[in-house]
């Protein structure tokens, strides 16, 4: 049986839907069991808790041969660091007390950074924390960065005739579509490798800059010329908090922005066929990102 974390969210529910395909036992955990049903219309056992609380986590754990974990986010917290913080705490009791073998922890590019890395600092812990834990083996998927992230892309293109943000407009960034981790996931889970702790890039199918990326999106909503516009902190944050952060989590936003924009946290493994995954930036936007825009567009 194997223990998926998350499994309502854009990594978790790939892993699960994965397993269970492939006729395997499935455990999901969430928050929200109408979340969950449609994993449960499946096979998949249900398991609601709370991420910070160890105690069902614990009971959760119990008995899987595998587990996929990861932190979901909380982008309104008012401490964000100690939301990872206490999450990761929670997993690792339940990594130590039901002793699972084998664990998948998605974790990001940048992680191997002890400070200045933004919300990634809370993945970085989390990693330490497994790391502590001399019964289990443990993968860390240090993923890129997300092409999902570029979905809110919508309402600048809409409301400013933009794209728009805190990364340099000619940096390259490896970005990958969150179901290539969910595949790498379930792959891992399956065919475990691992014997201690292992750190595995994961690094999309090429790296792209913005202003590669707003001339994708141009080109697949009907507007070739446009472009994107690095925008400053300080403009920025405000924009932040009205999408729904907290001031925090937006300053640890621009904190990772800036590390990337820096050099400082980039991958560290050079590309190869085995961090190379399939989706490129183009399906993506054609699959995902202009129906968004599309449904955005229908509902003003």
């Amino acid at each position: 049986m194997y223990v998926v974390m998350g499994a309502s969210g854009n990594t978790g529910h790939i892993v699960a839907n994965n397993l269970l395909s492939r006729g395997h036992k499935v455990r999901v955990i969430g928050r929200n069991s109408a979340h969950l049903q449609p994993l449960a219309a499946k096979g998949a056992e249900t398991f609601i808790a709370d991420a910070c609380d160890p105690s069902p986590l614990v009971k959760a754990f119990d008995g899987a041969e595998g587990a996929y974990v990861m932190v979901p986010p909380n982008i309104a917290s008012n401490d964000p660091l100690g939301h990872y913080n206490r999450v990761s705490d929670a997993i690792a009791a339940a990594v130590k007390k039901s002793a699972v073998k084998n664990v998948v922890a998605l974790s990001s590019i940048g992680a191997d950074l002890s400070s200045g890395n933004g919300p990634v600092l809370g993945l970085h812990n989390l990693e330490q924390k497994l790391n502590q834990i001399g019964s289990a083996n443990v993968l860390y998927l240090r993923a890129g960065y997300f092409m999902e992230n570029t979905l809110p892309q919508v309402n600048a293109i809409r409301h400013m005739g933009g794209v728009a943000g805190p990364i340099r407009p000619d940096l390259k960034l490896p970005m990958i579509a969150t179901r290539d981790i969910g595949s790498a996931a379930t792959d891992a889970l399956l065919h475990p490798a691992t014997h201690g702790k292992q750190a595995r890039e994961l690094l999309g199918q090429r790296d792209l800059s913005y202003n590669e990326v707003a001339s994708i999106i141009g080109k697949a909503i009907g507007r070739p010329d446009l472009r994107y516009v690095q925008v400053a902190d300080e403009q920025l944050r405000p924009a932040l908090v009205q999408m729904g952060m907290s001031e925090a989590m937006a300053n640890l936003l621009l904190e990772m922005a800036g590390a990337l924009n820096a050099g400082k946290m980039r991958a560290l493994e050079p590309r190869t066929s085995q961090n190379t995954t399939p989706t490129n930036f183009e399906t993506f936007v054609a699959e995902t990102f202009v129906p968004a825009y599309q449904h955005a567009a229908a509902a003003a």
